[in-house]
């Protein structure tokens, strides 16, 4: 077996980096640094003795007598798909994932498999986020990304999505790492966005091909999305999130964790105070998170920061009473109509004209169920 069919092998035997090492160094009596090559030696040992070394019975299974058709069919999609593997033994393995206690000992990588080794801040939140929270992480991760930041998220709807397309638009890098095979994209309304990060970043996965995106398989994905990253920043989330988990995993593996604030009345936002009050920084804006990790802060972001500070009036519509009143009733939550009339006195005829107009003014956003937020940017 060469190399490629070596590492396609220990992909499917599912071992972690850690217990590879553990088992190649008591195979071999060897302390000092181990190469790709050492993986031949675990091939046909008796799986007693691999048992013996740590790994697990099926591990011990798959490596004893491989099962060389499947073995020969993943390496021809591997060769025709472009795929590259990186095993744990490899030079090119990512430095900070190589830290992390359950650090897989195979990477599939479909596009640029250098990127893994830039510096990467993890983005995650909702499926279903605001279209404030669409549009905050779609901002925050093309600045991100133009300062020098490498994006990396978990492809899913909702922020993940939108921070891939943002760092996409500023010109800069993104990881997608999947729950799935590299042959299995999922979300399917995906699949496009997936291709543009294949040419313009990475797509990741530890999971073999023909692997289902089971929902097991997310936990384990985002322990890669926090392990890759030097920070893990959280836009969107309820208290239920698969987000926190990755901030948890984030937490533990001695990494940065910021969060985004919102409305108190906003759902979405309780995860990310939840973890403001555990100790996350708390992040407006994108030099936020630059100073905390000590990146240099583009001329750009700081002049944002200062637009934001000083209330540039070229940039303000100027309401009357009336409307100043109405927007003000509308506050950064999502709200009815029915509550606008509660909070203001206005009927119900006259705020469905004027939100008309906010609308057209690009001070207010309709949301699903005839409900309405104020655009945080005005």
């Amino acid at each position: 077996m060469d190399r490629l069919d070596l590492q396609l092998a220990l992909g499917r035997a599912s071992v972690t980096a850690r217990k590879l090492r553990t088992a190649l160094r008591r195979l071999l009596s060897c302390e000092g640094e181990l190469t790709s090559l050492a993986l031949e030696s675990l091939i046909g040992q008796p799986r007693k003795r691999l048992e013996s070394m740590g790994l697990s019975a099926a591990a011990s299974a798959a490596l004893e007598a491989p099962d060389r058709p499947r073995i020969a069919h993943d390496r021809a999609w591997a060769e025709r798909a472009q795929i590259r593997l990186i095993d744990a033994l490899s030079e090119e393995y990512p430095p900070l994932l190589a830290q992390i206690s359950a650090a897989p000992a195979v990477l599939y990588v479909r596009g640029e498999a250098a990127v893994l080794r830039t510096p990467q801040l993890a983005m995650v939140g909702s499926r279903n986020p605001t279209e404030d929270g669409r549009r905050t992480a779609r901002q925050l991760a093309a600045d991100l990304a133009a300062a020098g930041l490498t994006i990396t998220s978990g492809l899913a709807l909702g922020i993940d999505a939108a921070s891939h397309e943002g760092a996409l638009a500023g010109h800069g890098k993104t990881i997608a790492v999947l729950g799935s095979g590299l042959d299995r994209i999922y979300p399917r309304p995906n699949v496009p966005l997936a291709e543009r990060i294949a040419a313009r970043g990475a797509l990741v996965s530890e999971f073999p091909p023909g692997t289902a995106p089971l929902r097991v398989n997310f936990p384990r994905r985002n322990r890669i999305i926090s392990g890759l990253a030097i920070g893990t920043l959280v836009v969107e989330a309820g208290r239920d999130s698969g987000s926190l988990l990755t901030a948890q995993y984030a937490g533990d593996q001695g990494r940065e964790v910021f969060a985004i604030p919102g409305s108190i009345h906003n759902p979405l936002a309780r995860g990310c105070h939840a973890l403001i009050r555990e100790g996350a920084k708390l992040v407006e804006g994108g030099a936020d998170v630059l100073e905390e990790l000590r990146f240099p802060i583009p001329e750009q972001i700081v002049m944002q920061g200062s637009a934001a500070a000083g209330g540039d009036a070229s940039d303000t519509v100027l309401l009357d009473k009336k409307y100043e009143i109405l927007l003000d009733a509308v506050g950064f939550g999502s709200v009815s109509i029915d509550v606008l009339v509660e909070r203001t006195g206005l009927s119900s005829q006259s705020i469905a004209s004027m939100l008309l107009i906010l609308e057209l003014e690009g001070a207010v956003q309709p949301q699903p169920g005839g409900r309405y937020t104020r655009i945080q940017s005005r």
